[in-house]
């Protein structure tokens, strides 16, 4: 299946784009993520400490074992803060 991912912040940064169309076959987004790991190093360097990650599923906030079945759209950031 085709998703969209949107990477923002530091993250974006380390992997270069702010956005691609990824074909996976991943059911969780860790699936996703070791995925994308295993892509090259800029992405194993962008998602070596998942703790400092937050994600959403079209557009809303969920976690790292959440499944994709029928996610069009996944963004990955570190944590907002306020002030």
């Amino acid at each position: 299946m085709a998703i969209t991912v949107l990477y923002f912040a530091w993250v974006r940064e380390r992997i270069g784009l702010p956005r691609e169309t990824v074909e996976t076959e991943a059911t969780s987004v860790a699936e996703l993520v070791a995925e994308l790991r295993a892509r090259e190093e800029r992405y194993a360097v962008a998602f070596t400490d998942i703790s400092a990650l937050r994600v959403a599923l079209d557009q809303e906030l969920s976690d790292f074992d959440a499944g994709l079945e029928g996610v069009r759209e996944v963004a990955f950031f570190p944590p907002m803060t306020g002030g």
